[in-house]
């Protein structure tokens, strides 16, 4: 839990608590240095954060795209494609994330917390890793087809105040989005492989 970790780096967890949630807040994260953080409070950022912001915005923004493409699709056919495109990521990231929660998650949290070597029936933690990347490959070429298709989130001259919503969150998503998988792919990630291989 984060009580232990702070308990046994000598921090105080309500004082770090009450940070992170006014860095989340503010979404100041430029000048944080993640790489120094524990792994497991890394993880529970990650949750907390990137996690449970997809889970919020996902079924709000699939209402608007839905309600836009009923209205503007037939002049904006490109429309219908960035709806498919949007629901088939949300249906992915949802799969994706349980696997990282259920199994990956709680591996490394495992790792950086034993003194000893564990095993896990996925072998090295090089292999899930390698499964997350490709997944996080596969939603960026995604966004970066909506975002091509969307004219980088610009909106048409006959837009309506639902459209120019539904454009702000889907550019606010895709931009989460590259920071949750910056953390796992560059900070996370090799972190996890380098725990692994000191045990």
């Amino acid at each position: 839990t984060i009580d232990a970790v702070c308990k046994s780096k000598g921090i105080d967890s309500t004082t770090l608590l009450k940070e992170l949630e006014n860095i989340i807040e503010s979404k100041s994260v430029q000048n944080i240095t993640f790489s120094d953080w524990p792994l497991d409070l890394l993880i529970d950022y990650i949750e907390k954060k990137h996690h449970r912001y997809i889970n919020q915005k996902t079924p709000v923004i699939l209402t608007y795209l839905k309600k836009v493409t009923s209205v503007h699709g037939i002049a904006h056919p490109e429309l219908l494609e960035i709806y498919e495109l949007f629901t088939a990521s949300a249906q992915n990231l949802a799969a994706h994330m349980k696997k990282e929660e259920l199994i990956l998650f709680p591996y490394i949290k495992k790792l950086e917390n034993s003194e000893t070597p564990i095993t896990a029936h996925f072998g090295s933690v090089e292999n899930p890793i390698a499964m997350m990347k490709e997944e996080h490959n596969d939603e960026g070429e995604r966004f970066s087809r909506i975002s091509e298709l969307s004219n980088a989130y610009q909106l048409p001259p006959d837009a309506c105040p639902t459209y120019n919503v539904t454009f702000q969150l889907l550019k606010e998503f895709e931009s989460d989005l590259h920071q949750h998988i910056h953390l796992e792919n560059n900070i996370l990630f090799p972190a996890a492989i380098l725990a692994e291989t000191k045990k």
